[in-house]
């Protein structure tokens, strides 16, 4: 297994009423300490309404997280575009990477809240064909083309961008899919990564992993591109702890909240429960496979599972969610960190190794530590016999 990467995806979730203010800078805070712990990327979402997802600008908290941070890559997960001109979209990009010293990730998708498009005249359909035209523009001004081009809501005549790449290699690119093939057949088609949101959220998202990848090959070398699975992220929920019974109770936090907003706001139907206990709703969390609350070793075993149903992908995606308060939230990508990096890292092996010699020849060294003991012991003895 090649180095997986791990991150972190903040769309983000917050309560309505939360103050907005209080809420964005812990997230922000929240990034810092990734950095500080090894996480790989921070993720920023783009939303306009329903009140839960409270950044409406993933490049201006990128913007001012990057200022904080060191290392850590970003992400834009997405910008709308079929809600923005595209020549805009692509010279704010090109000026976020330099902000960031080529540490920005573009990520794009049409737009996930109807509530959202609606506000502007697009419907869902149109949303999902302007992504496609879009992209292309938006890939062609990033690539340094000059571009004329008139889409169903704006027209580009000899447009360009007046800065560069901050790298030779220019700027990473990623779409989005959730279980339909259009994310991919894109991803293909433009040779550029894959963000599969919808990975553990649905059944169909994971029935689906591998069968999209396999849509990212087929039309990478259609159109003269090379997949790479190393620009596949996914994305899920974890909320660990040191023992189950405490992940549990901390997740009774804000997970009732959670639900409610899937099923009312983002009308997802398969969050419809039976019942409405919070036990039944982590237990749904656990047995569905949605994701995982409980222990390191249940995370674990999580992403090797996504790991085997998708044949091996580049990043995994913890999806933000408020289920527990930000100091358990804290501690819980702290434990993540410590716990299950290491597994898919190459970083665990070797300590392990070390450990189990130490072990294995416990018996013998010591006694050869007692004779060394004894030894010296005698030779003071026999000191103290010749002075006396």
């Amino acid at each position: 297994m090649s180095r997986l990467r791990f991150g972190y995806f903040n769309a983000p979730y917050h309560l309505p009423g939360t103050n907005p203010s209080l809420a964005l800078n812990r997230d922000l805070d929240l990034v810092d300490a990734l950095d500080r712990m090894g996480y790989d990327e921070a993720w920023f979402g783009e939303h306009h309404s329903a009140g839960f997802e409270i950044i409406a600008s993933p490049e201006m908290m990128i913007a001012a997280s990057a200022q904080r941070t060191r290392q850590i890559r970003y992400g834009t997960g997405v910008v709308s575009l079929a809600y923005h001109n595209p020549l805009w979209v692509a010279d704010r990009i090109m000026m976020l990477d330099q902000l960031t010293r080529g540490r920005a990730i573009f990520g794009m998708g049409p737009g996930s809240l109807p509530t959202d498009s609606q506000m502007i005249g697009l419907n869902p359909t149109q949303c999902r064909e302007l992504l496609e035209v879009n992209l292309d523009i938006v890939a062609r001004l990033l690539r340094g083309e000059t571009v004329s081009a008139k889409t169903q809501t704006h027209e580009l005549i000899d447009a360009k961008l007046q800065l560069g790449a901050y790298s030779t290699e220019g700027i990473q690119l990623a779409v989005a899919a959730v279980a339909s093939p259009t994310g991919p057949r894109l991803a293909g088609m433009h040779g550029i990564g894959l963000l599969s949101l919808g990975a553990t959220l649905t059944a169909d998202g994971f029935d689906a992993l591998a069968h999209h990848w396999n849509v990212v090959e087929e039309r990478a070398a259609a159109t003269g591109h090379v997949a790479d699975r190393s620009n596949w992220w996914l994305t899920g929920p974890f909320h660990i702890a040191e023992t189950r019974e405490e992940a549990y109770r901390q997740v009774a936090f804000g997970i009732e909240a959670w639900f409610d907003y899937f099923k009312h706001v983002a009308a997802f139907p398969q969050f419809s429960l039976s019942g409405e206990h919070i036990n039944e709703m982590i237990d749904f969390i656990n047995d569905s496979g949605v994701g995982v609350i409980g222990t390191p070793e249940q995370a674990r075993n999580q992403v090797q599972r996504l790991w085997d149903q998708s044949g091996g992908f580049g990043c995994m995606l913890l999806m933000g969610h408020d289920w527990a308060n930000p100091q358990d939230t804290l501690r819980s990508c702290e434990l993540f960190a410590q716990e299950v990096f290491p597994h898919f890292q190459q970083q665990a092996a070797k300590p392990l190794e070390a450990a189990a010699l130490a072990r294995s020849l416990r018996e013998e060294y010591a006694a050869r530590q007692m004779a060394a003991v004894e030894h010296m012991t005698k030779k003071y003895e026999s000191e103290l016999a010749a002075k006396s």
